[in-house]
């Protein structure tokens, strides 16, 4: 696994901040994964994060544009 292989934080935040970023990034060619510590600590039994604190990866060879898309798209609000 190369460097650009890896997996880059972009965002953190609401499950429908989330969820309208990683559509937008998926409409622009760009992969997004979902890493939600509260809904998986309540499958498991117990809760180990807050329910806001929503986790938006990328591969980092796209984190760069990723992080524009997402800039772009909080200025515009």
């Amino acid at each position: 696994m190369n460097k650009s292989d890896e997996l880059v934080l972009v965002f953190t935040g609401t499950e429908v901040e989330i969820k309208y970023f990683r559509a937008e990034l998926e409409a622009s060619g760009i992969a997004a994964i979902v890493k939600d510590g509260f809904a998986q600590g309540l499958k498991a039994g117990f809760v180990s994060d807050t329910a806001s604190a929503i986790d938006l990866f990328v591969l980092a060879a796209d984190a760069g544009k990723a992080q524009e898309i997402i800039n772009d798209l909080k200025n515009t609000e």
